[in-house]
């Protein structure tokens, strides 16, 4: 999921090769996240941008976002998952905000791992 690039691009600045894959279905907003999964259940793996909107304001001191973030998509997959008692597929954010990239892989791994743990409890 991206608002602006394409697979191809997430390649050159990280180097990871599953961005020359051909088989990306792109998604370039929250609205587009939810309805993608909800319609053709979850995909073996997402890559997450997490500034997906565009920012206005007249004043460059007070931006403002617009839409959701990568972070936002997260957390709905997150409750989706828990709803539907499904696991995560794999992830990974190529997002160039190291805050928000953090904030993504960060609440994904903490859902993962207490997933996993109530998983082997009751098993």
């Amino acid at each position: 999921m991206d608002d602006i690039r394409f697979p191809v691009e997430a390649y050159h600045y990280t180097g990871e090769k599953i961005f020359l894959n051909k088989d990306w279905y792109i998604v370039r907003n929250y609205r587009q996240f939810v309805n993608q999964i909800i319609q053709n259940g979850l995909p073996e793996m997402i890559s997450f941008d997490h500034d997906l909107a565009d920012m206005n304001s007249s004043d460059s001191d007070n931006l403002k976002f617009t839409e959701k973030t990568g972070y936002d998509c997260a957390k709905w997959l997150v409750e989706y998952c828990m709803d539907n008692h499904l696991n995560l597929p794999k992830f990974y954010s190529h997002s160039m905000n190291p805050v928000g990239k953090e904030n993504i892989l960060s609440l994904l791994e903490n859902f993962k791992k207490v997933n996993k743990d109530s998983y082997n409890k009751f098993r």
